[in-house]
């Protein structure tokens, strides 16, 4: 991965998880512990796991430029519970991305994945196909060696687990909920050796990307009753793994330089707070703010996410939707798209409360400041309980002040956002 003063790394569509051809410098710096109950997450502390399953470090605040040349201490949940100095640092000697011994006992408990069965048999499985569960009661001091796999092995497993994302022989629910548990298993791994250098932010990077695109598909998964629980465990994972990602950023940070894809990752955290009454990260902007470098404020990927930021608390549908279809790159409409059709629906009750009752509003007009198909607004309408009609040349058009308008108590179906369709695949 390679870092500048500067931005220079364009956004573009991350829906692909190929390897980036630029080489990745191993810098020599290293922390020497993680901190997991970091302050900067509420949303976590609410739904705690495992202390292993992320390195979330304590955020520096303040100037990064001479805080980060000293790399101070700070004790993991373990530590609390005894004296991590005791025992030695683990160093993982796994060659394979499942343990023998674990791939064993669950070809004895048949405990594998439809991915991990070696010709659908539920009782065997191979070293190219099982890979590690995470394990919520599992303790570094009490882990063998030979039962963590290190940072190479990792990195071929992660590639491996996010080369599945594309499989389209099983549901996505199924790829996800695979993808979901072995890559909480990787940044488990990844904490208890301690490694923080450039290689696992590159590795936390792609992480996130998976769960921001599984942010967005699940969303469009209504053939599962309970993906609404899927979808909020997505979120906590999300916000754990970036909390993370942006600790690692700092942890690294050398007076002031910010990493090729940091302004796009600290964009996500606008963007998931958007809406007032929902703060997932725990933190408010107003104050989060304040501690984001000066390069990354002046980014592209930052003034757009303060740009819909300030138009969506403003109301303003008509510059929300431009700007979402001339600068958002693919990771960031992936968070936008829930608060989409809600400013849609907002937009049509503007429209219908204000408008002239014996001058009804053109839908073809009203489609192309809503980013949307006419014929996708005119199921919108209807959805939230307004009636169209047509003229004599049959023109659809919206009558307004109409009474009946409410939003959908099922929710919004999807729809697609016009000139953005090379994201909606």
């Amino acid at each position: 991965m390679e870092r500048s003063h500067q931005n220079r790394k364009g956004r573009g569509n991350h829906s692909s998880f190929s390897s980036s051809s630029q080489s990745t410098r191993i810098r020599n710096t290293k922390v020497s512990n993680f901190n997991e109950s970091s302050s900067a997450t509420n949303y976590a502390t609410n739904n705690r796991s495992n202390a292993h399953d992320d390195p979330q470090l304590k955020p520096r605040r303040g100037n990064t430029s001479s805080s980060n040349n000293q790399k101070e201490k700070i004790k993991t949940e373990e530590d609390k519970e005894a004296d991590s100095s005791d025992f030695p640092r683990l160093i993982g000697t796994c060659p394979f991305m499942c343990p023998e011994s674990e791939r064993s006992q669950r070809e004895r408990l048949q405990d594998l994945a439809v991915f991990e069965r070696l010709h659908g048999n539920p009782r065997k499985t191979s070293q190219a196909l099982a890979v590690k569960k995470f394990c919520r009661t599992i303790s570094a001091k009490h882990m063998q060696a030979s039962d963590v796999r290190p940072l190479p092995v990792l990195e071929d497993t992660l590639a491996y687990l996010l080369n599945l994302l594309d499989s389209t022989d099983h549901p996505f629910e199924v790829v996800h909920d695979f993808i979901f548990d072995r890559t909480r298993s990787i940044r488990q791994d990844l904490s208890m050796q301690n490694i923080v250098d450039d290689k696992s932010i590159y590795m936390y990077e792609k992480m996130v990307k998976f769960h921001v695109i599984s942010h967005l598909k699940l969303q469009r998964c209504r053939s599962s009753s309970d993906i609404s629980s899927v979808h909020y465990l997505n979120m906590e994972q999300l916000t754990k793994a970036l909390t993370s990602l942006y600790n690692l950023y700092d942890a690294n940070r050398d007076s002031g330089t910010v990493y090729g894809n940091e302004a796009e990752f600290r964009s996500l955290y606008v963007l998931l707070h958007l809406d007032s009454n929902t703060q997932p990260m725990g933190e408010s902007l107003s104050l989060w703010f304040r501690f984001v470098l000066h390069p990354i404020i002046r980014s592209k990927e930052m003034c757009f996410a303060r740009s819909v930021l300030r138009f969506y608390q403003m109301g303003n549908y008509m510059r929300f939707f431009s700007t979402i279809s001339a600068e958002a790159s693919y990771l960031q409409y992936c968070i936008l798209e829930r608060y989409i059709n809600k400013v849609r629906a907002l937009s049509l009750s503007y429209i219908n409360n204000a408008g002239y009752k014996l001058h009804p509003y053109p839908l073809v007009h009203l489609s192309k400041l809503l980013k949307m198909k006419e014929s996708d607004l005119e199921v919108l309408c209807n959805a939230c309980g307004l009636e169209t009609c047509a003229d004599d040349m049959g023109n659809k058009l919206l009558p307004t002040k109409q009474t009946t308008f409410c939003c959908p108590k099922e929710g919004f179906q999807s729809y697609n956002f016009t000139g953005l369709e090379k994201f909606e695949s």
